[in-house]
């Protein structure tokens, strides 16, 4: 008897991602690198896509977005693909390399509208990352009741050990927005 084989796992981005990215501009600062983050969070839950999360890999030299990834936990039916797991499999495909950090790549910054959980946390070390952007806290996002997983300050001291360059809260206001967006529409909380 054969045994039927589990269906391939393909991951995409929803069609209006384009509208929001502009994939020839360059990202110059933290806080432009931060607002395409939370501009594809908020389109997520504008248009009813998936939960309240964005994020975007970028060359730090050039400001140019190697990939961006948004919630579509739901969207997919897949409790992984949260924004930065979405963001690291699109941006080392693109690269054609398991690791960011590759010989003769260029360093690389990960913009995140909410500050990671237990998940892509881990994922963000081996991405290969060398620069972490976080905007909503982890506070933030229990609030609305998402299980963010056991993240401790000795997880953020460990990646800094590591070399990682994190900075925590950039335009934490506007993201936090994004959240009473969510709130207000009724979005699903689907990992509480």
């Amino acid at each position: 008897m054969d045994t039927p084989r589990p269906p391939a796992v393909a991951i995409a981005l929803p069609d209006w991602v384009d509208e929001v990215v502009d994939w020839e501009r360059a990202y110059a600062t933290d806080e432009d690198k931060m607002r395409l983050a939370i501009a594809l969070s908020r389109e997520n839950v504008a248009r009813g896509a998936g939960g309240p999360f964005g994020a975007a890999v970028f060359e730090e030299a050039t400001g140019r977005v190697v990939a961006v990834g948004v919630n579509s936990v739901v969207r997919l039916n897949n409790c992984t693909l949260h924004a930065e797991m979405m963001a690291f499999q699109l941006a080392q495909a693109r690269v054609g390399a398991f690791s960011l950090a590759g010989e003769g790549m260029p360093v690389h910054t990960l913009a995140t509208s909410c500050d990671p959980c237990a998940m892509c946390l881990g994922a963000t070390l081996w991405s290969g990352v060398r620069r972490v952007l976080c905007g909503a806290t982890r506070d933030d996002a229990m609030l609305l009741r998402f299980d963010e997983g056991p993240v401790f300050a000795s997880s953020w001291a460990y990646l800094k050990r590591k070399g990682l360059e994190i900075r925590h809260g950039l335009l934490r206001d506007e993201a936090v927005a994004v959240f009473d967006l969510y709130r207000a529409l009724g979005g699903a909380i689907y990992n509480g």
